[in-house]
């Protein structure tokens, strides 16, 4: 298993389903938020996109080069906000499903987060 899904899956500083993450409001259509959780010395860095209006949550870990993908917070998406953007090394990615469509690991995904938006919040989902 890939350190991107272990962050995914296995990872304990993995927030819990239901945990909340923002109000729907916070989050232009199309923008970025980025969120980090601790627990003791394990992290868990994870972004949500919100892109025509739906919110699609991602591990923030690029999958060439496994670091975070925004070097700003919440700086996620290109100038256009059309598409996700490596900020170590250019890689782009498509918001609605995470594959990258140029740069060096064109055809690989990022690992998926599950997110719903539940009364206005989004959340972790299950």
């Amino acid at each position: 298993m890939n350190q991107s899904a272990r962050d995914a899956t296995d990872n304990p500083a993995r927030p819990t389903a239901g945990t909340v993450l923002c109000a729907l409001d916070e989050l232009t259509d199309p923008g970025s938020r980025g969120f980090m959780f601790r627990v003791g010395d394990q992290l868990f860095l994870g972004f949500v996109v919100r892109h025509g209006g739906a919110v699609i949550g991602f591990v923030d870990r690029c999958p060439h080069a496994g670091m975070p993908l925004a070097m700003a917070p919440d700086r996620y998406l290109t100038r256009e906000g059309d598409q996700i953007l490596c900020a170590s090394h250019g890689a782009l990615f498509r918001p609605t499903d995470g594959l990258c469509i140029g740069g060096p690991c064109a055809g690989r995904t990022l690992t998926a987060w599950p997110v719903a938006i539940e009364a206005g919040v989004v959340r972790v989902a299950a």
